[in-house]
């Protein structure tokens, strides 16, 4: 006790030493046990463990895009009128009709006929000048009807014939049996080949039939510039062509487009 009492300094002095040499040693590892703890916390913070989605249910939003597809549609048109009323006229018969469906918009195309420009070898003469050509051409869609009718030419080859519609360029095979005989059209610059069983044939028109149920009036094999009276007004034929005809107002020149309703009464 004597020794503790006059060194107790000491010994105090030499446990505080080995406590801190002690703490010295275990330091490092304390440090190294804390970065790793810091070390683990960044990963989880940065690349943290994320659960797979499971299955969505999706069946609302499909309901709700499947019931987009198919809107309700509220018509306040024909045949409710809720807000535009529509005019009525008094028809020929007496019957009341929608003043829409009258005028061109009611005309009914019936009928349209192609009118082609033909070309007939009709026969061959030979003589001492050598084989004459008789062919014949159709204009049926000439402007007058003098102009329609067949007409028949004789043509060469040698001097080659030229007319108002071709000019003969060649003839195929024998020449006073010819397979084909080949002329040039003025208008188009085109080749036509001509044989006695095969005459050329092109559409260069056409003429149609019209119907106006309203008042009961047809028209029948009209042409272009032809004229129509109905519902109190004057129109023309302006153009026509293999699947409808387009009709013009003579007072203000608007024009109206009407298809072909080949079904439609005569």
């Amino acid at each position: 006790m004597d020794f503790l009492k006059k060194h107790y300094e000491k010994v105090l002095l030499g446990v505080v030493l080995i406590g801190l040499a002690v703490a010295v040693a275990v330091l490092p590892f304390f440090i190294s046990s804390e970065q790793q703890k810091l070390r683990d916390l960044t990963s989880v913070v940065l690349n943290p463990k994320v659960k797979p989605l499971t299955n969505l249910d999706l069946s609302l939003p499909e309901q709700a895009l499947k019931r987009l597809a198919t809107p309700a549609v509220i018509d306040f048109g024909p045949p409710n009128r809720l807000f535009n009323p529509m005019p009525w006229q008094k028809a020929a018969d007496g019957k009341l009709i929608p003043a829409t469906r009258v005028g061109p918009t009611a005309l009914v195309v019936t009928n349209i006929t192609p009118l082609y420009l033909k070309l007939t070898l009709d026969s061959v003469t030979v003589s001492d000048s050598g084989p004459k050509y008789v062919i014949g051409i159709e204009k049926q869609a000439a402007p007058t009807p003098g102009q329609r009718s067949k007409k028949q030419t004789y043509c060469t080859l040698n001097p080659p014939t030229k007319n108002e519609t071709f000019t003969m360029v060649d003839v195929k095979g024998k020449p006073e049996d010819p397979a084909q005989v080949i002329v040039e059209l003025k208008d188009t610059g085109e080749k036509a080949a001509i044989t006695k069983d095969q005459p050329f044939k092109r559409v260069d028109g056409y003429t149609t039939d019209l119907y106006y149920p309203l008042e009961k009036k047809p028209w029948n094999n009209r042409r272009v510039s032809s004229q129509l009276s109905f519902n109190g007004e004057d129109y023309s034929i302006v153009a026509i062509n293999q699947s409808e005809v387009v009709l013009a107002a003579k007072v203000n020149g608007k024009k109206w487009t009407i298809k072909a309703n080949p079904t439609a009464p005569p």
